[in-house]
């Protein structure tokens, strides 16, 4: 039985249509992260899901009960979910103790203390339990709102955009840190992000949202390298674009052809190289005449990669540039020619879109 179904749900405000005829699944203990643009729908769908909005048009079941849909609307209270906002929401004249337990009034002291000992114990913050939210980092807070979202032992974990409040370096402690208590826990999760790296990391499988409709779901791996449309192609990074003509069922480019599946001949398509998928090797000998060879134009280390702008040798000058991405440092000195192998596996070809 999965832990948290949203069955043809659609939401609008007004004459906006925020979530459009949405059906989505979890499976027990899955960490699964919407992901999308700012105005996807992607928070409206969440806020369906913990009963923060009313449902209009579908059903939302947790534990194949109906919390919403056919008559029946229960309110968050009673849903069994635990809820995580990018602002945290802790009470500041409460220690955090306090806060964790407030979710769990109905419950023997006794047994509420043991409960928030769990919690605390389960992200790292016991020794902070008389401390107060004034007094902890942003990560500190962000694991507090954790524990207080887990104490209850909820069926379905609900977090909305739970680090974008945190800096670039803290918040990549955070989230391994967050992870590992959800999987540990093994509570189901549904995740609100809009950040593709931040849901590769998260998730086990990935629903991609673009204007309240649902994209494309499965794995990362899955989007990364079977992506459904140029859009979900080019949300995971940065994309060089090139357009052809389908001919005996390829796309030629300056890197080598293309497959072009089962597209039309003739059809008017557009390519999307991923800049890892172009392999650079020197040439000692001076420039080789094409095909396959660029020029440099720029090289720079950016840490864990080095990013090499380059000019295609086929192409006329003042053609679009391109970006090859190299593991590790590699920056060759402007103008030097390269011989280019294309890794055709990240490189997809769709049909060309209008404008």
């Amino acid at each position: 039985m999965s832990s948290l179904s949203l069955e043809h749900v659609s939401h609008a405000f007004g004459d906006l249509l925020a979530v459009d005829d949405l059906s989505l699944t979890l499976e027990p203990g899955e960490v699964v992260c919407l992901l999308g643009p700012s105005g996807c729908g992607k928070t409206t769908a969440l806020r369906v899901a913990a009963g923060l909005e009313p449902l209009q048009q579908g059903r939302v079941l947790i534990d194949g009960e109906v919390v919403a849909g056919e008559g029946r609307e229960r309110p968050p209270e009673e849903r069994s979910v635990g809820l995580v906002f990018q602002d945290y929401a802790l009470f500041p004249h409460l220690s955090v103790a306090d806060n964790v337990a407030f979710g769990l009034r109905r419950l023997a002291a006794a047994e509420r203390r043991t409960r928030v000992s769990e919690a605390l114990k389960l992200v790292g913050m016991a020794a902070a339990a008389e401390a107060y939210p004034h007094m902890l980092s942003g990560g500190q807070q962000q694991r507090v709102a954790l524990a207080r979202a887990l104490a209850p032992r909820p069926r379905v974990m609900l977090l909305d955009e739970p680090f974008s409040n945190l800096d670039a370096r803290l918040r990549q402690q955070v989230r391994d840190d967050t992870l590992h208590v959800l999987k540990q826990s093994g509570t189901t999760t549904l995740m609100v992000t809009h950040d593709p790296e931040e849901a590769m990391f998260m998730a086990d499988r990935i629903a991609l949202m673009r204007d309240g409709r649902l994209v494309q779901q499965g794995t990362p791996a899955n989007l990364y390298y079977e992506p459904a449309n140029s859009f979900a192609a080019s949300f995971f990074g940065e994309i060089n674009y090139l357009e052809g003509v389908v001919e005996a069922g390829e796309v030629a480019t300056p890197f080598g052809a293309v497959g072009a599946g089962d597209l039309p001949e003739g059809s008017a398509v557009q390519v999307l190289i991923r800049p890892e998928a172009l392999h650079l090797t020197p040439v000692d000998d001076g420039c080789p005449v094409p095909p396959h060879s660029v020029a440099v134009m720029a090289a720079r280390l950016m840490g864990r990669t080095s990013l090499i702008h380059l000019r295609s040798l086929e192409l006329p000058e003042g053609s679009p540039h391109f970006h090859a991405r190299v593991p590790g440092r590699f920056l060759p000195p402007e103008r030097q020619c390269l011989a280019v192998a294309l890794d055709r596996a990240q490189a997809f070809v769709f049909p060309r879109e209008a404008g």
